[in-house]
């Protein structure tokens, strides 16, 4: 059964609503989008970077899913009243996020290493979530061996979740090692909630091998693997589609262009937004073949003007992978 649903992972700093909607844009719009995480403050409200990224006028047209980062069941229901006041009807639960500064503070993949804890707050937040709301979960599979899951999937089971994302490494191994296919494979045959998968796929042919692996999967969240080929999408959407070279090339500087409009309308300071862009390049750049010199150019490109000047040099002077592949880098 091949891959029916795509989800865009939630990337802090990279994914923001200015990115989805670019991506939207021009390469059509995915399944779902999660928003970088929110955590839940007692002494004040959403920043404005927070609230951007959940106003519905930032996410017209697109299914957007806030994800939440805490450990606190009553800052998650007050947080949940609030995106549901401002139209949502699902919310995340982030239990994946590997960072150290989350880890120690028990949230993220860190709330893993308390199973029961974890169920405790399971337990408020599904007596008291309002009626409409439903609640996906992100998580990784453990902290340190892969043995954790069993009894992590069992608190899972307990609980009518909507969604179970599962990038399948522990928190020890941050983005490093091999996914434990086996153990997704065990959440696949126990799960009670839907399954989605996420984890190392980057090129259509790693996901047409994960498609034959797991047939009976039909969902996936990309995260590193839209950002390196935001047309990614399109060749798992269109099967036999392919666009020509010269499409590839308009589509992506469209993009880029979008992103540096998107941007600079916030009103954030021309460098600001020219630090965002490139930020992206540390990815974009793989899917070009040959494009070590013009990756440099654009490293430092010192305003917008040079830097859309040297991404239209690039991609006249470099092969763009078509949707689907890589360039070598």
């Amino acid at each position: 059964m091949p891959i029916s649903r795509i989800y865009l992972a939630p990337m802090e700093g990279v994914t923001t609503f200015i990115y989805r909607n670019a991506h939207a844009a021009v390469y059509g719009p995915l399944d779902k989008y999660f928003t970088p995480f929110l955590e839940p403050h007692e002494k004040r409200s959403m920043k404005t970077k927070e609230r951007n990224e959940v106003l519905s006028q930032h996410n017209e047209g697109l299914y957007v899913v806030p994800q939440i980062l805490t450990n606190h069941a009553e800052g998650f229901l007050e947080l949940t009243e609030t995106l549901q006041e401002m139209g949502y009807q699902e919310i995340n639960l982030n239990l994946g996020c590997p960072s150290k500064t989350v880890v120690t503070r028990g949230k993220g993949a860190g709330f893993l290493a308390s199973p029961e804890e974890l169920e405790g707050f399971l337990d408020m937040v599904f007596k008291d979530l309002p009626g409409e709301m439903k609640l996906s979960v992100k998580t990784r599979i453990g902290m340190e061996a892969d043995e954790e899951f069993e009894k992590l999937l069992a608190v899972y089971n307990r609980y009518p979740l909507y969604e179970l994302i599962i990038h399948p490494r522990l928190q020890a191994d941050y983005y490093k090692n091999t996914p434990r296919k086996e153990v997704f494979r065990y959440a696949l045959e126990k799960s009670k909630a839907p399954l989605c998968y996420n984890g190392d796929l980057f090129t259509e042919k790693q996901i047409a091998e994960f498609e034959k692996e797991f047939p009976q999967e039909e969902c996936v969240m990309l995260g590193r693997g839209i950002i390196l080929n935001p047309g990614l999408p399109v060749t798992l959407r269109g099967g036999d589609l392919r666009w020509d070279e010269k499409t590839c090339r308009e589509k992506f500087r469209e993009f880029q262009q979008r992103l540096v409009d998107g941007y600079r309308a916030l009103d954030i300071g021309d460098r600001n937004v020219l630090y965002k862009v490139k930020e992206l390049w540390f990815y974009q750049s793989h899917l070009f073949e040959h494009a070590e010199k013009y990756s440099k150019k654009i490293k430092k490109a010192q305003n917008l003007e040079t830097y859309l000047e040297c991404v239209r040099e690039l991609t006249d002077c470099c092969r763009i992978a078509p949707p689907g592949s890589l360039g070598k880098g």
